[in-house]
């Protein structure tokens, strides 16, 4: 293994204000405080939709990848060796997630379809599939050489379902009375709906409950806007669980108290924009975005937050909003991205993580200010040290990208801890990158596809 290091004139002076403003709005970012960017994908290797997790026993180790390939790091970020958690044996999949737990184990969840219907459409003669997980015993360096099934399909059972976007988290809590606990929620695509599946481990991943349906009202049948889509968790100090997802043009939210023994009936909790942004209000040079929410709480206020991106103002943009009384109202939308409104630049596929140990809040996104033509792509980081009501914006790296239908995925990933920030993100891969051709690999339908490979930002907030 290689270590891969609005009308009439205005006044002159209110003019002039407005163009300072402007100005110092587009100025260029501050550079977060040790930033540093390393490329994880090995070379001639492609990724997308990768996640990223830091153990809470030691922060040194740190896991980010996709399905196929990862890299761990036992040094806080500053090098990443390169695996294959499906090397071993098993299964590999999509739409990974990692976790570590209270006791150090790394954990990933995939998805594995064997085959989709016709394109756009699942449920036309859909084949194997499921949800499954793989874990660690040694911070990501090797990984178990089976896969334990969540929930599965052999593909000729009647009333075949296609099971989606799933999402594991874990209660690493110290005072939780449900500390080591596993859950897993997605998306299960039925012929006439769409609804979020649950299922949770008490014996560290080892066996899983039988998966209960926990949101109340269903989506629609296919992944488009108005199905259930983007499903995340989270557990608060007391072990208490908050899970959320798009469905139509709200965030729903659904709350376990019991350790994911059950769920009051979910509910929408305030509205936003069309979470899927494709045709006529696609991004440039991007197959497609979601802006499927994130949800965190701060364990020394309760403070709940969750962010997304849509399109209210025209442009894309990322937004957050914060709860005190868990989750029953909300503050009003407060605009993270702090260049200039309606500038037509995009900003997308936001991803957000709370800081355990100080509270602060971070939200990372793709983001165009810095191109007229909204085309040339960076990954902004923007920070909240006041609860939410302000954010700083600070670049992670002086690189740009541009993609050719790239498909940068469906999300970034972003985790802290005690200062220290990680973030992980597709970007499209330099010109005259060569792909090495996967055996078996099957020929993906539609236009071609710029080549994307995985990064991993570190910042540094702690005083020094």
């Amino acid at each position: 293994m290689n270590t891969i290091r609005y009308g009439g004139p205005i006044p002159t002076l209110a003019l002039t204000v407005v163009l300072a403003s402007t100005a110092a709005a587009q100025a260029p970012l501050p550079r977060a405080p040790g930033a540093h960017v390393i490329t994880i994908t090995p070379p001639g290797q492609t990724g997308a939709e990768p996640s990223i997790a830091i153990n809470p026993l030691d922060p040194a180790q740190v896991v980010a990848g996709d399905g196929a390939w990862a890299a761990y790091s036992t040094d806080s970020g500053r090098t990443f060796t390169p695996v294959q958690p499906g090397a071993a044996g098993g299964r590999r999949g999509g739409d990974p997630s990692y976790v570590f737990d209270d006791k150090g184990d790394a954990f990933l969840g995939i998805l594995w379809i064997d085959r989709l219907g016709t394109p756009g459409y699942w449920g036309h003669d859909p084949g194997a599939n499921g949800i499954f997980v793989r874990s660690s015993h040694d911070g990501g360096r090797t990984w178990d050489s089976t896969t334990v099934a969540v929930k599965a399909w052999n593909g000729g059972e009647t009333g075949i379902c296609l099971e989606d976007m799933p999402r594991i988290w874990a209660d690493a809590q110290p005072n939780s009375p449900y500390r080591g606990n596993l859950y897993m929620a997605w998306i299960e695509w039925q012929l006439k709906q769409s609804i979020v599946l649950f299922s949770r481990s008490t014996d560290a991943g080892k066996t899983w409950s039988a998966p209960m349906r926990i949101s109340t009202i269903p989506g629609y049948p296919r992944d488009d806007n108005g199905a259930v889509v983007g499903i995340i968790g989270t557990v608060a100090p007391t072990g208490v669980q908050y899970v959320v997802w798009n469905q139509g043009l709200n965030v729903t939210l659904a709350i376990s108290r019991d350790g994911g023994k059950t769920f009051e009936p979910s509910r929408p909790v305030f509205d936003v924009g069309p979470p899927y942004f494709g045709g006529a209000v696609g991004i440039t040079g991007v197959s497609r975005a979601m802006g499927f929410p994130q949800v965190g709480v701060d364990g020394r206020t309760g403070t709940l937050y969750v962010t997304w991106s849509d399109f209210t103002n025209g442009d894309v943009d990322v937004f957050i909003r914060r709860s005190i009384d868990e989750g029953r109202t909300w503050t009003p939308p407060l605009r993270v991205n702090d260049d200039p409104i309606h500038n037509g630049a995009d900003q997308f596929l936001q991803w957000m993580a709370v800081d355990p140990v100080d509270g602060s809040v971070y939200v990372q996104f793709y983001d165009r200010r810095g191109d007229p033509q909204d085309r040339l792509t960076s990954v902004t980081l923007a920070r909240s040290t006041d609860g939410g009501r302000t954010f700083a914006n600070y670049r992670w790296s002086d690189d740009t990208f541009e993609g050719d239908n790239a498909f940068l995925g469906d999300y970034e990933w972003l985790v802290a801890y005690g200062g220290r920030v990680y973030g992980t993100w597709a970007e499209a891969a330099p010109a005259g990158y060569t792909v090495t051709p996967r055996p078996g690999a099957r020929a993906r339908p539609g236009p071609p596809r710029s080549p994307t490979i995985l990064k991993v930002g570190v910042a540094d907030f702690r005083t020094p």
